[in-house]
């Protein structure tokens, strides 16, 4: 158990269902769709965060720390979870806002999760740049200078590529949950899709599935970076996270697909894929995804269905990662 050597909060209901979405897969005429659904962990309206948040809440509490300090965009999911999760344990918290997604309507900076940032008190800051992860991390440390001085005891979670990625080890936890569902034979699966950020969902599950000696392909969706990009940041985080759970050099290229056929025009903005995979999703199966991560996911599963990537025969995983309340945040998705 990973909890024996890091510490670790309990935060998510697990272990969360897995369900077949038969009508999906019957529209696309392609695999049988499984879902797993992480929007059920239960904190704030669930999400694949609540997982994260367990380390490195669990880390803060060993440190004896009394504030957390998060920075990530407007409508982050992170930022909510990670809010109730610090309410949950009687912690303060301080969150940054990034403008990743400028000039949006008025329902994106009040509604969906920065109204419920509100809701639960935490202290907001904002910071004008969207693309500068060490940028946006370097103000929170230097956040954290100013409550030190006052006495505080603050502990930052980090977004950027450079940090220990210490919450991946919550989808390290996941694909050993996942394997266990899987083990009585009833199902099997050919491969698994998930949205690919920052990589901590997309890496903890990669390096739990290899270190249990799983060969199940991770198919990464881009969701903030290209490819190139987005592939050399998995490979890297991958082993470090293989790393920390005692397995050098646990994968290699070969274990890396990504693709962002569905990332156009960037990181929080609709296009007609993701349009479709959200409605698609809701009016099928009545399964809500955000236009952030789990549209762009679904899209991309459903860009490689039609490119003839999975064949009818096979069974697929969707990691259904949360973030139902940014759908409030894009009043435009109902035309």
């Amino acid at each position: 158990m990973l909890s024996k050597k890091f510490p670790r909060a309990m935060l998510a209901h697990t272990p969360t269902p897995i369900e077949k979405l038969p009508r999906l897969s019957k529209l696309l005429s392609g695999p049988n769709i499984y879902v797993k659904r992480d929007d059920c962990t239960g904190l704030a309206f669930g999400g694949n965060k609540a997982r994260q948040l367990e380390y490195y809440i669990g880390e803060a509490l060993q440190k004896k720390a009394d504030t957390i300090l998060i920075t990530s965009a407007v409508q982050s999911n992170y930022l909510r979870s990670a809010v109730a999760a610090a309410r949950k344990y009687g912690l303060d918290i301080e969150v940054q806002q990034e403008e990743r997604v400028p000039g949006q309507p008025s329902e994106y900076y009040k509604s969906g999760n920065a109204y419920l940032l509100k809701l639960m008190g935490a202290k907001l800051h904002h910071y004008p740049v969207g693309e500068d992860e060490e940028g946006a991390d370097n103000a929170m440390y230097d956040r954290a200078e100013v409550l030190r001085k006052k006495g505080k005891r603050p502990y930052v979670i980090p977004l950027a590529g450079t940090h220990t990625p210490l919450g991946a080890l919550g989808y390290v936890d996941c694909a050993e949950e996942i394997l266990s569902q899987l083990s009585d034979g009833s199902i099997w699966i050919d491969a698994f899709i998930t949205a690919s950020g920052s990589g901590t969902t997309h890496t903890g599950l990669l390096a739990g599935l290899r270190a249990r000696g799983s060969k199940i392909p991770v198919h990464g969706i881009c969701v903030r970076r290209d490819q190139k990009s987005q592939s050399e940041r998995v490979l890297k985080k991958t082993n470090e996270v293989g790393k920390m759970i005692g397995h050098e050099n646990l994968i290699s290229e070969k274990d890396i697909l990504i693709t962002d056929a569905t990332l156009s025009p960037g990181y929080g903005r609709l296009n007609d894929q993701v349009r479709e995979a959200i409605n698609l999703a809701a009016r099928e199966e009545g399964l809500l995804v955000d236009p952030v991560y789990t549209g762009k996911a679904l899209a991309g599963l459903i860009h490689l269905i039609r490119t003839g990537r999975f064949s009818k025969s096979q069974n697929v995983m969707f990691i259904h990662t949360g973030g139902t309340p940014a759908l409030f945040g894009y009043p435009d998705l109902i035309e």
